[in-house]
């Protein structure tokens, strides 16, 4: 089953880190986000990657290239000038590579992937978002219910710290906690082909009206994921990250 990853986007409200890269090359530790998703999809067997790209989309390009060259041991033939890779330590990835455009929006994106991903079902997500998932039961939950559209649900992390409070006295503190009362749109998707007749065009965004759609058919459902998520939206959500990921407990971290 393919992956597909959107890593097109402005990523605005970083904009201390965008202006020079894209966002899923914001690094996380000594990572770019992007590595961190496709560890998470690459630790249940899940290794063949399609990333729709679009701003700076030719660093995307390069960081791929660059780690498959420099990341092994290489044998250069001076004549044909072929270079081939003779021994790495590299994840078993196959990664395909799809200029989107700049100013497409998700949906447009995502059908622009339909050649490369075909009539088979897939799984796609932000290139901008970790958690600690088992994408092995998402799939099992998707396989069980036959509609056309899997969604993971999660708890939103709380912007402030919660106090639990019994008359003046303070009973419980959490810094950052997850509001456990309320659900968003994880990503973390699994779909079937039949998703792409629900967008027209490059001009689709693909949490509305494809969304929308599907929920008013009947044809989504949500996988509710109670544990670890994060997305990383701003400087404050990329120290967040960082900051887990320095303490050697990072949650999305299920790999050795």
């Amino acid at each position: 089953m393919k992956v597909a990853i959107l890593a097109g986007g402005y990523g605005s409200r970083l904009a201390e880190e965008t202006e020079i890269r894209p966002k899923p090359l914001v690094e996380i530790g000594e990572h770019p986000m992007l590595w961190h998703i496709m560890m998470i999809y690459a630790h249940f067997g899940f290794n063949d990657f399609v990333i729709a790209l679009g701003y700076k989309g030719e660093m995307i390009k390069k960081y791929f290239v660059e780690r498959a060259a420099y990341g092994s041991n290489l044998t250069v033939d001076f004549r044909s000038g072929r270079v081939e890779s003779i021994e790495n330590n590299l994840p078993k990835w196959r990664v395909t590579l799809v200029d989107t455009g700049q100013n497409t929006l998700t949906g447009g994106r995502i059908k622009q992937l339909q050649p490369y991903i075909g009539d088979e079902t897939f799984m796609l997500t932000w290139g901008d978002g970790v958690a600690d998932i088992d994408i092995a039961a998402l799939v099992d939950f998707h396989r069980g219910h036959g509609k056309l559209a899997t969604v993971t649900a999660v708890h939103p992390p709380a912007r402030y710290g919660s106090l639990d409070l019994e008359h003046n006295r303070v009973v419980a503190f959490a810094e950052k906690p997850q509001l456990q009362k309320s659900w968003i749109n994880g990503a973390f998707f699994v779909l079937e082909p039949e998703i792409f007749d629900y967008i027209k065009g490059d001009s689709t965004q693909w949490e509305k009206e494809p969304l929308e759609r599907l929920a008013n058919e009947g044809q989504l459902m949500a996988y509710k994921h109670n544990s670890f998520w994060q997305c990383m939206d701003t400087l404050r959500e990329k120290y967040i990250l960082e900051n887990l990921w320095d303490s050697g407990e990072a949650p999305w971290k299920l790999w050795d």
